[in-house]
């Protein structure tokens, strides 16, 4: 994982309350053991038709926000079941960040541990966030981690985060590496033992 540095980027607004994780990534979609194809996944039953072809009125297939790596939901996003296959298809989509009122919290802990970061606001700043991309499709949002803020054309917001996620974040560590760099001090603790 690399480390999470501050960001400027449009967000792609899809303001829809209990967005869960199979309409994220589909069931069809969890076969899969590696994040290889998992972003044209992504939102698959919205952003395709029946035929596949890709539905040009859903957010994501829209020319305006190719690129961008937040993604702006509405409340309770990422509710249903715990498929860490949501996070990964975020991410490998290009998405770094997902602003919402709430998360679900296996969600949320899936999105931190594979990079992704979930920034809760609250429902005005969510709203004129909202109303920000449809009027300026080419504002920008700036997140910086560090600071733990949201900054936006017309103010910014600090986001709450747990110590030990941020840290993670900020040091590109998943729990794994976390657990490594302490190798010197559990070498030590088992050479101490009988």
């Amino acid at each position: 994982m690399s480390q999470f540095t501050p960001f400027t980027s449009r967000a792609v607004a899809l303001p829809i309350n209990d967005i869960d994780t199979d309409q994220i990534i589909p069931a069809q979609f969890l076969k899969a053991t590696a994040k290889n194809g998992l972003a044209d996944a992504l939102f698959f039953n919205w952003r395709y038709h029946d035929d596949g072809t890709p539905n040009l009125d859903f957010a994501l297939n829209k020319p305006e926000w190719r690129g961008a790596q937040i993604l702006l939901a509405g409340d309770n996003f990422g509710s249903g079941s715990s498929r860490e296959h949501a996070a990964w298809a975020l991410t490998a989509y290009g998405f770094r960040a997902v602003i919402a009122t709430s998360f679900a919290d296996i969600f949320r802990n899936n999105a931190l541990k594979n990079g992704l970061l979930p920034i809760i606001v609250d429902s005005a700043v969510q709203a004129a966030l909202a109303a920000l991309i449809d009027k300026a499709p080419d504002s920008e949002l700036t997140v910086d981690l560090a600071a733990q803020t949201l900054s936006y054309p017309d103010g910014r917001v600090v986001f709450p985060i747990d110590a030990f996620s941020k840290n993670r974040l900020l040091n590109g560590l998943d729990e794994l590496a976390y657990i490594m760099s302490f190798e010197r001090e559990i070498a030590a603790f088992e050479a101490g033992r009988p």
